[in-house]
């Protein structure tokens, strides 16, 4: 007599929330910050994932013991977040480039439509070294100008010379602030919400004062007017 089958376990679903860093980390490991950072620098539907946050928390986690649960190898670390950052901002910038306008157009965000304001002011305020090496510093923006790098028809050695750059700062720089921080504060990990709380505070504060400086820049045209 053949017996049924056994029932196969029911699979337990992927507990991840994308929004916070350690939740990434956790589940995906060091892989994971490549993946976040590429999508965040290549593709516009990854303007919501927390780069600097990530980062910093990955920093944070590489600087504890090998023993404590999370830890992460920071060589690892630096070559994932570089080559996340790196192949990522290129991708958005040939997307950009052979799409066209179009390829900006399709979307429908509002905060999309911002950033891209945004980064096309920075562009042309700063030029094309500075804005590109500015904008991994700023949320949003660092997704936004790739594509519209390309958009714009920026011309590509000058566009991967300065992306690069402003990469490595950005990926490399961030990363070594969490493993700095927490090499040099004992058990910091035990503060972890709050120190990611404040990142992702401090990683605001360009955003907020460009905003500002823009609504100054606009009250200023609209009292010259007659």
């Amino acid at each position: 007599m053949l017996l049924p089958p056994a029932a196969a376990p029911p699979l337990t679903p992927l507990a991840v929330n994308v929004l916070d860093a350690h939740s990434l980390l956790a589940t995906f490991g060091t892989l994971g910050i490549a993946v976040v950072l590429f999508a965040e620098t290549g593709l516009l539907v990854g303007f919501f994932l927390p780069g600097d946050s990530l980062l910093f928390t990955a920093g944070l986690l590489c600087a504890g013991s090998a023993s404590a649960p999370g830890h992460l190898s920071l060589p690892w670390v630096l070559l994932a977040a570089a080559t996340g950052a790196l192949a990522g901002a290129q991708t958005g910038y040939l997307l950009g480039r052979r799409a066209g306008p179009a390829f900006l157009a399709r979307t429908r965000s509002r905060k999309i439509a911002e950033g891209t304001a945004r980064a096309g002011e920075i562009l042309h305020r700063y030029g094309y070294a500075k804005a590109i090496v500015l904008a991994r510093f700023l949320p949003l923006v660092r997704t936004v100008l790739n594509p519209l790098a390309g958009v714009l028809g920026v011309p590509a050695r000058a566009f991967t010379l300065w992306q690069v750059l402003g990469g490595l700062l950005w990926s490399v720089g961030v990363t070594l602030a969490g493993y700095a921080l927490g090499a040099s504060v004992p058990n910091v990990d035990r503060y972890l919400l709050p120190v990611i709380a404040a990142v992702v505070a401090l990683s605001l504060v360009p955003v907020a004062l460009e905003v500002r400086r823009a609504r100054r820049s606009r009250r200023a045209g609209e009292e010259v007017r007659p």
